[in-house]
């Protein structure tokens, strides 16, 4: 008896927002693909999420369990500035629900989902991939065939490591956090409706740290590059710092967050690379689920057009119609990181540059629609000159006792 193999058009491994958003979008063109997950995972995350995600990626309001309309931006002097959004907010989503809730849509547009680790690609004879996965509770492997296939299992990817050369080489960033109940009494400080973040070196040296809310539940953050910095020691100060040490904790989570795109998506072959595992997390801010379930649908049609036509040169698309259309944000972005977040002195800058209206109205509106602000070019001369005032110290004193008097210190 000949057993048959089953076999698919794309196998996306891994089930986060990137590859349930690319299985997703390869079944309702009708492309047959297997979303392989490992069961139980949940990233740390701040849960934020864009207008534009909502919009493009219809996400219905019923997954969003909170809805910010300010963040505020707390310096190493403790230095409160208040960015208020104008007429709109930022989704916060809980990633356990929101994961399922697109891997679930995605198997009721018709791809099929499998549960396991994934193992290893082969090739067989007529140099069609071959996905090796142990699925759970089994002991022993299962394989299936793919005419392609999508590497969107993180950070770490291990079909990344597989198949394209230097990913194994991908500059991370260590996340962790610490979901807890939300207050239900009048916390001084601590706001439903605003992110927090810290630009304190004591929080993190090199990142950032922050409270997001999540609806009934808290998630409170920092990240490091810094391999001896105690990211658990930082949460602990944090919540002791704001009263939320009172809190019942629910869960604790870390994970690697890359810190720039990789230079190469696809192996030239068969395998093209989405979201985290090609690393598409915004420097600077750590923003990663837009760029990820964006990364997955171009990683789709790159898929799609591989199918179609047989030529490798189509998966190289993926990553060419994402660099074209955030490559420049993320320089920018990264540059940013560089400098204001490698001391306390210019944290401090940096935190009193915010407080600028034209600076708060230009990153809000960037933020929500995703797309540089072009307009209003006298607007980003004034905000170039400002900046350039902080960085040859002449700005501060006016700014100090600008705050100062907001705060009713003066």
């Amino acid at each position: 008896m000949t057993f048959m193999m089953e076999e698919f058009d794309v196998v996306v491994v891994g089930g986060g927002p990137a590859g349930a958003t690319a299985a997703h979008d390869l079944a309702r063109q009708g492309r047959s693909v297997a979303l392989l997950d490992k069961a139980g995972r949940i990233k740390p995350c701040g849960g934020a999420i864009p207008p534009r995600l909502i919009r493009d990626f219809e996400i219905p309001d019923h997954m969003l369990v909170a809805k910010v309309n300010a963040a505020r931006m707390i310096s190493p002097s403790n230095r409160e500035v208040d960015m208020p959004i104008d007429g709109g907010f930022v989704g916060m989503v809980e990633r356990e629900p929101f994961d399922e809730f697109l891997r679930v849509r995605a198997a009721e547009s018709g791809a099929t989902r499998l549960t396991g680790s994934f193992e290893r690609i082969e090739h067989d004879a007529d140099g069609v991939a071959i996905v090796a996965y142990t699925a759970k509770g089994a002991t022993e492997e299962t394989r299936i065939r793919a005419r392609c296939i999508i590497g969107a299992d993180g950070a770490r990817s291990a079909v990344a490591k597989q198949s394209v050369k230097g990913a194994e080489k991908i500059p991370c960033v260590f996340a962790y956090h610490e979901i807890v109940e939300a207050p239900t009494t009048e916390a001084p400080k601590y706001d439903a409706k605003r992110c927090d973040v810290f630009y304190q070196g004591k929080l993190s040296p090199d990142f950032y740290a922050w409270i997001f809310p999540h609806g009934d539940k808290v998630s409170i953050g920092t990240g490091s590059a810094n391999k001896g910095f105690s990211l658990r020691g930082s949460v602990t100060e944090l919540r002791a710092s704001t009263g939320l040490d009172k809190m019942r904790t629910i869960r604790r989570e870390g994970a690697p967050i890359p810190l720039k795109p990789l230079k190469r998506w696809d192996n030239g072959r068969d395998v093209v690379l989405a979201g985290d595992a090609a690393g598409v997390v915004a420097p600077s801010s750590g923003e990663g689920i837009y760029y990820a379930m964006l990364c997955g649908r171009l990683a789709a049609d790159a898929a799609a057009e591989f199918c179609a036509t047989g030529r490798a040169s189509a998966l190289r698309t993926a990553r060419k119609r994402f660099m074209k259309a955030h490559g420049r944000v993320f320089l920018i972005l990264g540059i940013m990181q560089y400098f204001w977040y490698s001391s306390d002195k210019r944290r401090e800058k940096f935190v009193a540059i915010c407080q600028d209206k034209d600076v708060q109205r230009l990153t809000w509106e960037a933020y929500m629609n995703k797309e540089l602000v072009r307009k209003d070019p006298l607007t980003h001369i004034k905000i170039f000159l400002k900046d350039m005032a902080h960085l040859v110290g002449l700005a501060g004193p006016r700014l100090d006792r600008t705050a100062a008097t907001s705060r009713g210190d003066a």
